[in-house]
C-alpha cells in the first residue's frame, strides 16, 4: 500500500523532485505551488459558483478609486492657484479658493470614506466564503480527524483557518486596490510633471545638457532606488514571516492544551513542566519575533528616510526656474505635490513590502492545509491507496465486516481480514489485549479509519450511533451539551430530565439552562453518563460503545448497561471494552490477537450460556448478602 501523505497525492505533485534540483530550488518550487494552489481555490470568489455580488462591489471599487484620483487633481490644481494668487497678492482669488477648498476635502474624505467601506465589505464577504468553503471541505468525512493520522504541513488547521486565512484574503484586496490606485494616480500625475517641469537645461563644460521631463525622470530613478533598497535587505522578510506565523500558532496550541488539561496537570503537580515548556515555546515566538524586530528596522531605514527627501528634491530642483523666473511659486508647488504623490505611487513596495511578506506566509499556510485536504479527496476516489468500502447490507443484517483490513496511514496493517456479521437485537463485545486494534476496528465501522480493505456495510435505513470514552461536551448551556449533536431545542425540557434521571444525572434537571464549562465541571463519570443520556433521547437502531463506560465503577456500569437494554431493548450493541464484567450484558463476544502483521480475529463465541450462569451466580451473591 501507497504511504498515504499529501506529498505523494495528485494534487500535491506540483513539486518534480528530480535529482539534478538543488534543496532550494525545491523549496522554492513547492512555495511557487502553495501560492498557485491558494488562487485556485480563492479565485472561485469571482466565479460562477462565487458570491453574486463579488463583481459588483469590485467595480465599484473601481469606479471609487478614479474619482479619488480626480478629487486629487483637483486638489493639485486648487494648490497651484493658491500660491500664484498668494504671489501676486490677489486677495479675491485667495478668499475665493479658500471657499473652494471645504467642498475638495468634504468630498475627498467621502469619497475615501466609502472607498474603505467597499473595499473592507469586499474583504469581509471573501473571507466569509472562502472560509467556509475550506470548513466545509475539512469537516467532511471526518477529514479533520484524519487529517491527525498523515504526514504533511497542515499543523494547527485551526490557526490557518483563522488568522491566517484573514491576513490572506484581507490582503490581496489591498494590495490590488493600492497598485490599481497608484498606476492612476501615477499616470495623472507624471502627465502633470512633464506638463509643469518641462525641461532642464544643465552647463556641462562648454556646451549645455538637456533633459526633458525631467522632474519624472527624477521620480522614477528615486523610485527605482528605494525600492531597489527595500527589496533587497527584505529579501528574508517572506522567510522570517512565515516561520513566524508557526511558531505563533504552535504557542497558541500549547497553552489551549493547558487549560484543556487543567485538572490533570494540576492533580499531577505539572505546573513547572508546563511552564518550561511555555518557556521553551515563547522563546522560539521570541527569536522570531527579534528577526522579524531586525528585518522592519532595516524597511523603515529605508521608507522614512524616502518620506523625509521626497517632498523636498522637486522643490531643489525646480528652484532654479523660480529664482530665473520661468517657473511661478504657484509651478513649484503644483509640481512638489505633484512629485510627492508620483513617488508614494512608486515608492508602493517600499510602504507594502512588510504586508507583502507576511501575506506570502498566511497564504502558503492556507494552501498547505489545502494540500492535505486535496490529498484525502484524493484518496477516498482511488484504487490504489487502499481504502475501506462503504456499502449496504442485505436483508435484516444490521452490520457486515467483509474481510476488513485496517491499515495505518503508511500502510502498516493494524488489523487483518476481519470478517463478521450483526443481526438485528445481537449485543456484541469486542474483546482482545491493548493495541490489538480493537478502537481502530470501531473507527472504521463509524467511517473514520478509512484506510485498509474490504468493506463495512451497514443496513440502509438505521441509524447508528457512536459512544466514545472521552464524550464531547461543547460550550453553551447544559442542554446543548445532552442534546449534542442535535440542537438543544430538539427535545422539550421534560425530556431532556427524563433522560438525566435514567442515567443517575437528575440533580442537574434545575442547571440544564445554565451557561457553564460543563466540560471542566463534569467528572470523567458524569460525562459518560450525559453521553448514555444523549443515547437514550436519539434511540438509535445501532450503538458503537467504545470504552464508553471506563470512568464508572463496576455497580453504576451494570446499572447504566441494565438501564441502556431495558430502555433500547432492539437496538444492535456493538461495544469494545477491557473488563469481563461487560460479557454478562452481550449475548456474543468475539476477541482480537495482537500478531505480527496485524491483529486477527481468533474467536467468535456465543454468550447466552455464560450470561445465563452470571444472572444465577449474581442473584446467588445478592442473596448470600442478605443472610445473617
Amino acid at each position: 500500500m501507497n504511504k498515504l501523505n499529501p506529498e505523494t497525492m495528485p494534487q500535491a505533485d506540483a513539486v518534480d523532485e528530480r535529482p539534478e534540483l538543488t534543496p532550494e530550488q525545491i523549496e522554492k518550487a513547492r512555495k511557487a505551488y502553495l501560492l498557485r494552489r491558494f488562487w485556485i481555490s480563492a479565485r472561485g470568489y469571482w466565479g460562477y459558483e462565487g458570491d453574486r455580488l463579488a463583481w459588483p462591489f469590485t467595480v465599484g471599487l473601481l469606479v471609487f478609486i478614479a474619482i479619488n484620483v480626480a478629487f486629487q487633481y483637483g486638489i493639485n490644481i486648487w494648490n497651484r492657484g493658491l500660491f500664484d494668487a498668494i504671489e501676486q497678492r490677489n486677495a479675491s482669488t485667495v478668499y475665493f479658493l479658500g471657499a473652494v477648498f471645504p467642498p475638495l476635502v468634504l468630498g475627498s474624505v467621502g469619497i475615501v470614506t466609502i472607498q474603505v467601506y467597499v473595499r473592507m465589505l469586499i474583504q469581509r464577504r471573501w473571507r466569509s466564503w472562502l472560509t467556509k468553503a475550506l470548513i466545509s471541505r475539512w469537516l467532511a468525512n471526518g477529514r479533520y480527524y484524519q487529517l491527525n493520522l498523515i504526514g504533511g504541513d497542515h499543523q494547527n488547521p485551526e490557526a490557518r483557518i483563522s488568522e491566517d486565512m484573514r491576513i490572506a484574503t484581507e490582503s490581496p484586496v489591498d494590495f490590488v486596490a493600492g497598485v490599481i490606485a497608484a498606476f492612476v494616480s501615477a499616470s495623472t500625475f507624471i502627465v502633470v510633471l512633464w506638463t509643469i517641469g518641462g525641461a532642464l537645461t544643465l552647463p556641462l563644460g562648454g556646451s549645455s545638457i538637456t533633459i526633458p521631463g525631467f522632474l519624472v525622470v527624477t521620480a522614477v530613478l528615486y523610485a527605482v532606488i528605494t525600492s531597489g533598497s527595500i527589496a533587497f535587505i527584505g529579501r528574508k522578510f517572506v522567510r522570517v514571516s512565515e516561520v513566524k506565523n508557526q511558531v505563533e500558532a504552535e504557542f497558541r496550541y500549547t497553552l489551549t492544551r493547558v487549560r484543556e488539561n487543567g485538572e490533570s496537570i494540576a492533580l499531577l503537580g505539572g505546573e513547572e513542566e508546563e511552564r518550561n515548556d511555555l518557556d521553551r515555546t515563547f522563546a522560539r515566538v521570541r527569536q522570531q519575533w527579534r528577526l522579524l524586530a531586525h528585518q522592519y528596522m532595516r524597511t523603515t531605514l529605508v521608507s522614512h528616510g524616502s518620506m523625509l527627501i521626497a517632498p523636498v528634491v522637486p522643490v531643489l530642483l525646480c528652484a532654479p526656474k523660480f529664482l530665473e523666473g520661468s517657473m511661478s511659486l504657484g509651478q513649484v508647488m503644483q509640481a512638489a505635490s505633484a512629485f510627492t504623490i508620483v513617488q508614494g505611487a512608486f515608492g508602493w513596495l517600499v510602504d507594502n513590502y512588510p504586508r507583502l511578506a507576511d501575506w506570502n506566509a498566511c497564504a502558503r499556510r492556507v494552501a498547505s492545509l489545502m494540500t492535505s485536504l486535496d490529498g484525502l479527496e484524493s484518496a477516498e476516489q482511488s484504487d490504489s491507496l487502499g481504502r475501506i468500502r462503504r456499502g449496504e447490507t442485505a436483508g435484516d443484517v444490521m452490520l457486515s465486516l467483509n474481510d476488513v483490513s485496517v491499515s495505518l496511514g503508511d500502510g502498516t496493517a493494524v488489523v487483518k481480514e476481519t470478517q463478521v456479521e450483526v443481526g438485528p437485537g445481537e449485543r456484541v463485545l469486542v474483546a482482545g489485549e491493548s493495541g490489538s486494534g480493537k478502537s481502530t476496528l470501531v473507527r472504521a465501522i463509524a467511517g473514520l479509519w478509512p484506510w485498509g480493505e474490504g468493506s463495512v456495510e451497514l443496513h440502509a435505513k438505521k441509524q447508528m450511533f457512536m459512544l466514545p470514552q472521552r464524550p464531547y461536551i461543547p460550550s453553551g448551556t447544559l442542554r446543548r451539551a445532552v442534546a449534542y449533536p442535535q440542537a438543544a431545542d430538539s427535545w422539550t425540557m421534560e425530556e431532556i430530565n427524563a433522560a438525566l434521571e435514567k442515567v443517575g444525572l437528575g440533580h442537574l434537571s434545575g442547571a440544564i439552562e445554565d451557561e457553564a464549562p460543563w466540560d471542566l465541571t463534569l467528572s470523567g463519570g458524569e460525562k459518560q453518563r450525559l453521553a448514555f443520556a444523549r443515547l437514550l433521547l436519539n434511540d438509535p437502531d445501532i450503538i458503537v460503545l467504545d470504552e464508553a463506560t471506563s470512568a464508572l465503577d463496576e455497580k453504576t456500569q451494570d446499572e447504566i448497561m441494565e438501564m441502556m437494554i431495558e430502555e433500547l431493548p432492539n437496538a444492535t450493541i456493538v461495544s469494545v471494552a477491557h473488563r469481563a464484567e461487560l460479557e454478562a450484558f452481550h449475548s456474543r463476544k468475539i476477541t482480537l490477537e495482537k500478531r505480527k502483521g496485524g491483529a486477527m480475529l481468533v474467536s467468535d463465541v456465543d454468550l447466552t450460556h455464560y450470561k445465563s450462569r452470571r444472572n444465577v451466580l449474581k442473584r446467588l451473591v445478592k442473596y448470600s448478602r442478605k443472610l445473617p
